[in-house]
């Protein structure tokens, strides 16, 4: 498995493809998050909804082996690519790395003017929340 490290420069690089055109870029982050796996169904329930977030996005989190494992999904293509990539970078990494990870790819691709501020602040909410997961989990393990 590829470094975060690694895998922003790939995110970034996928982008610095697209150029400044706007409209392949959201278009891409929708393509994104429809190849991500699938909901469970029963997980679609409001404690799982991330606070802050203009749509309504599900994140759920378990431990496997020692790394978090994220499932996520939401009411709207464009959310559901931003999440998309999130999980892209974070999932299934051991808690440490996931709350230590800097999460430069964000900026690097510009990612405020392609979204605008109320999904960036969203998108912040999302971070929070995967981090807050790994925090629990971490927590659970040292006990």
């Amino acid at each position: 498995m590829n470094s975060i490290a690694e895998i922003q420069d790939e995110i970034v690089s996928e982008f610095e493809i697209l150029g400044d055109d706007k409209e392949s870029t959201i278009y891409y982050i929708m393509e994104l998050g429809s190849a991500m796996e699938s909901f469970p169904e029963a997980a679609r329930i409001e404690e799982n909804i991330i606070k802050g977030c203009q749509s309504k996005v599900w994140l759920i989190a378990e431990e496997q082996d020692g790394k978090v494992h994220y499932m996520a999904d939401s009411n709207t293509d464009i959310t559901k690519g931003l999440i998309s990539l999130l999980l892209r970078v974070l999932n299934d990494r051991t808690p440490e790395e996931i709350l230590d990870a800097k999460l430069n790819f964000v900026d690097r691709i510009g990612m405020g003017s392609i979204i605008g501020s109320q999904r960036s602040n969203g998108f912040a909410a999302m971070i929070k929340q995967i981090k807050l997961f790994a925090l629990a989990i971490q927590s659970n393990q040292n006990v």
